[in-house]
């Protein structure tokens, strides 16, 4: 998890600030403020194999639909594209058992596939690009607490509209628990989760909406639906094969996340909770290291590796440590590794191109940077040292579209037009590059223009 630019763990918190306390990319930085992702190699791939059944049951891709985790320790989902979905890690450090954590994201991807977010993105530039998902997320912000101003005058809306941005009608909610419930009982998954992980919020519907959890002002609850969703429960049926690979992956994303989330001292107490030894290990070797004690968090990831000799994301977890230590070429051996056994893995890629541009090695770096952006565009992180490897090449066009989408996905429109313009004057007109830097600049000119 990463801890480079913006405070980050490595499982890097992509950036943060501090004044929203709800989501992710603000558009107006100098003014409003907000939480960030949190993005790992291990973390994502472990919650895409407990999301691959139920995407599938709901007749979506699991390779095109992300699980991301947002850096925020309260207790919310939700879905602002058909690209992806989004749980805080305060709700998934919450949930004790798979089917609770496959029920939550059951439950987004029946909104996703119920068509219940067109309404909402119509208003919205696409989320497919850097600026667009920058925006997306700043709605989302807005919506979730704060800065309804500076988002309302970009996407041209009332306050009050944004404010509704996330909020799902009760018809909806209906829609959702029925379907999830049916996608989990299609998936071979208890849909009992469900009504587990809406018990957690028993009672909150009673509480001033400034004391509710996210979940609960987004996701109205209800007696009714409470009822409803066991019957639908009952009605689909409990009998489910136990999942020994489901249960794995969540003990290790919850594992690693509260890590990383929770006082070492804490996670040191607790690592005989694991039935897995190589989780324990895991979860060993990331406490050891936020106290600084290197030589203790190396044996235990060596002796994780030892347990799982081809698993890349113990690889990749050893690169880091050894990296935020400064041991770069040792670094660089890890992640190369990793590389190896998962080489269209992005976050991994991020993670050897950043060792090696550090090594000075600036062409390999940026060949594997490139490639990593080809794979997701979402990583601030790696956008901005692919933008360093261009410059150090010699290549100012492809450095500045680069460092414009990286402000466009901090939500910087206005820094993201200037290293636009100047990629558009820098790039052969027609190229892609030069394409991608239009569209950050009409982004931010639209921004511009309805201050």
């Amino acid at each position: 998890m990463k801890t480079a630019p913006y405070g980050v763990m490595w499982f890097h918190r992509v950036f943060r600030r501090t004044s929203i306390p709800a989501l992710i990319f603000c558009l107006f930085a100098q003014t409003v403020s907000a939480q960030g992702l949190l993005r790992d190699a291990d973390l994502e791939y472990g919650l895409k194999q407990l999301a691959a059944p139920v995407l599938t049951a709901a007749g979506l891709s699991p390779s095109r639909v992300k699980i991301l985790v947002v850096d925020d320790s309260s207790l919310n989902a939700f879905v602002i594209s058909t690209d992806a979905i989004f749980l805080h890690y305060g709700l998934i450090n919450r949930m004790s058992n798979a089917a609770m954590l496959q029920g939550v994201i059951a439950h987004e991807a029946a909104h996703i596939a119920n068509g219940h977010l067109t309404r909402r993105m119509n208003n919205l530039a696409s989320a497919r690009t850097a600026a667009g998902f920058g925006i997306a997320l700043a709605a989302v912000a807005a919506a979730a607490g704060g800065g309804e101003a500076g988002a309302g005058v970009l996407l041209g809306t009332q306050s009050s509209a944004i404010n509704r941005f996330l909020r799902h009608t009760r018809a909806e909610e209906a829609s959702a628990d029925q379907s999830a419930v049916r996608f989990m009982r299609s998936a071979g998954i208890n849909p009992a989760g469900m009504s587990q992980v809406l018990q957690l919020f028993r009672g909150q519907e009673l509480l001033a909406e400034t004391r509710q959890d996210p979940y609960t002002r987004s996701h109205p609850l209800s007696r009714d639906r409470m009822r409803a969703l066991e019957g639908y429960v009952a009605a689909y049926g409990n009998a489910t094969n136990d999942n020994a690979t489901a249960d794995y992956w969540f003990e290790r994303v919850k594992g690693k996340l509260s890590a990383y989330t929770r006082a070492p001292k804490w996670t040191l107490r607790r690592l005989n909770e694991s039935p897995y030894q190589d989780v324990r290990l895991l979860r060993e070797a990331v406490a050891e290291h936020r106290q600084s004690r290197t030589k203790q968090a190396l044996a235990a990831i060596d002796k994780a590796i030892t347990l799982q000799p081809n698993d890349p994301f113990y690889h990749d977890q050893r690169g880091q440590i050894l990296f935020e230590t400064r041991n770069f070429s040792a670094a660089a051996a890890a992640y190369g590794r990793a590389v190896q056994l998962a080489p269209n893995d992005a976050l991994i890629l991020s993670g050897y191109g950043r060792a090696l541009l550090v090594e000075g090695n600036v062409n390999k770096a940026k060949q594997v940077l490139e490639k990593a952006r080809t794979i997701d565009f979402r990583d601030g992180t790696m956008l901005r040292d692919l933008s360093v490897a261009y410059a150090k090449s010699g290549q100012k066009g492809m450095a500045s579209v680069v460092t414009a989408e990286r402000y466009a996905l901090r939500g910087r429109m206005k820094d993201a037009g200037i290293h636009a313009k100047r990629a558009v004057d820098l790039l052969p007109e027609g190229s892609g590059p030069w394409q991608r830097a239009q569209d950050v600049l009409i982004a931010s000119e639209r921004a511009a223009k309805r201050r």
